[in-house]
Parts: C-alpha cells; structure tokens; sequence
C-alpha cells in the first residue's frame, strides 16, 4: 500500500484501477490512507472512482471477450451452470452493474456482465454510478468520525 500511497493521487488512480480488476487488492484501504495523510477529499473522489470504474471496465471488456467454449473446456464449468448463469444475467440486466463495487463478487459481476453481452453503455453508466456511490459513502463516513473525535 505505500508504494501506491507514495505516488500520491497517481498512485490512488493505479491502485483503485488494480483493486477493480480480479486481483485481490482494497481501493478502500487507499483511500482511507490518502484522507488519514491529509489528502483533498474532491481529488480523492474523483482519482479513486475514475480508477476503480475504469478497472471494472477493463474486466467487463476482458469478459466480453471470453467464449462459452473456454468457460466450460478450461474452467470446468457445465452447461447447465452456464445457462443459469446467464438466465440470471439477463434477469437483472445492467442493474447488476451497480453492484460491481462489492468485494469478491464484484469483479465477478463485470466478467459475467461481459461474458453474457449485457448492454455495454448501461454496464459502464451503472458502473461509475455504484463506484462514485461508494466512494462518497466512504468519504462521508470519514469526514463524520475525524469530526466526532
């Protein structure tokens, strides 16, 4: 976390970008280190979401690229799996673009998001909507405990 800490907003923009992808990484961890070091909340916001949005983007783009032949030849994922999976993609859409903030499932979302063809300019406007959420809500959340203690 310091090497991204130690390139300042840069670092923030990389950092949220790589925790946005299916490595295991906490853009939370970041931002809460960049507001505890004295960081502008307005560029924390704004680095952190185009960062984790964009990386979300990338692993929707790197799904859409994806075969149902490799999912079931590489991963071992039936047919059957393959079909509730996506039953259930076109169920709920791009909606479930709002929820790619979440941890562990969230990436997976943009993948399946990706893999299953949903609306590519729905996916990417849910997407920065449920990142920008997130983000306000940590920085409020900040804001709220540095002011009560």
């Amino acid at each position: 976390m310091e090497f991204f800490e130690q390139f300042g907003y840069f670092g923030l923009f990389l950092g949220s970008f790589l925790a946005a992808t299916i490595l295991p990484f906490s853009s939370e961890i970041l931002v809460t280190g960049m507001l505890i070091a004295g960081a502008n909340p307005f560029y924390v916001f704004i680095f952190a979401t185009l960062g984790n949005w964009l990386g979300s983007v990338s692993t929707y783009g790197i799904g859409w690229l994806g075969k149902l032949q490799w999912a079931e030849k590489y991963l071992k994922i039936s047919h059957k799996k393959i079909e509730k999976q996506q039953q259930t993609i076109q169920k709920y859409g791009s909606w479930l673009s709002l929820l790619v903030w979440l941890p562990i499932v969230g990436d997976i979302f943009a993948l399946a998001l990706g893999f299953y063809k949903a609306n590519p300019i729905n996916c990417i406007f849910f997407m920065l909507i449920g990142k920008a959420a997130r983000f306000l809500f940590i920085i409020f959340i900040y804001d709220i405990i540095v002011r009560w203690f």
